[in-house]
């Protein structure tokens, strides 16, 4: 009989373990955990403090302002909680949410949700020590251009994201597939009832029950919208349906 399949299970590292699951105890991601369709571990990182103050930071060296998390406490619980996965580096992704890290995307978020679940580490004050992050192979992923007073809601918008493309939490699998950035664009304008509100109606050909013509004025929309509001992703896209064309052209007989 083959081993079940293990819960994917986040686990993370925080000196604020109160502020777990917070707001991913309710609504889809709430209800996926109570039915065991994933699983939520945090470890408090002043538990592998080696003094009675439970000391976790420290002054730069070089001064500056603000003080670091110690390479040794977090070094201690990162090892700890590594161990209690059973799995290796390759298997369990080690991410440290921070503003310096590689830009979070849908397609990072499709791979962590595809594999056993990561451990993340939030971090507090000015960062954590460099030497740390070097020594464990810690990825760093920024959630955006901006800075928080800690790792945590990075830590649950991440989770939230990864979860929801978890089998089984999201009712119906094909509202993913129409979602923004699943196809490499912002998800079309939607509409539902009144069919008028305010004097502005819902677009005729919604109303029209041809399948095709509302798909065709969807996609039209995608592409307009991400177009003008991420000339980035537009750029992306735009390339890749190029050289999809391209390619296509060179298996053309002669």
């Amino acid at each position: 009989m083959a081993a079940p399949t293990p819960v994917w299970t986040v686990r993370v590292l925080t000196l604020f373990p109160e502020m777990f699951p917070g707001p991913l105890g309710h609504s889809l991601a709430g209800r996926a955990r109570e039915n065991g369709l994933w699983r939520l571990e945090t470890v408090d990182i002043r538990e592998f403090a080696r003094d009675k103050h439970r000391t976790v930071d420290d002054a730069p060296f070089g001064g500056g302002p603000g003080m670091v998390m110690r390479a040794d406490v977090l070094g201690a619980a990162i090892d700890a909680t590594m161990a209690r996965t059973g799995g290796g580096a390759a298997d369990v992704p080690l991410i440290y949410l921070s503003p310096r890290g590689r830009p979070a995307d849908q397609a990072l978020v499709g791979r962590l949700a595809s594999g056993v679940g990561p451990v993340l580490i939030c971090g507090r004050f000015e960062g954590v020590d460099e030497r740390v992050l070097e020594a464990r192979d810690v990825v760093e992923v920024s959630i955006g251009d901006f800075v928080l007073s800690g790792g945590e809601p990075a830590a649950i918008a991440l989770i939230d994201a990864i979860v929801r493309l978890l089998p089984g939490v999201v009712g119906d699998p094909a509202v993913l597939a129409e979602e923004s950035f699943a196809r490499g664009l912002l998800e079309y304008p939607q509409y539902t009832r009144p069919q008028t509100w305010e004097g502005r109606a819902v677009p005729e050909v919604l109303l029209s029950g041809h399948h095709e013509r509302i798909r065709a004025w969807r996609q039209r929309r995608a592409e307009a919208l991400t177009k003008t509001r991420r000339r980035d992703l537009w750029s992306r896209y735009a390339g890749d349906e190029h050289k999809s064309i391209d390619e296509g052209r060179g298996h053309e007989p002669d």
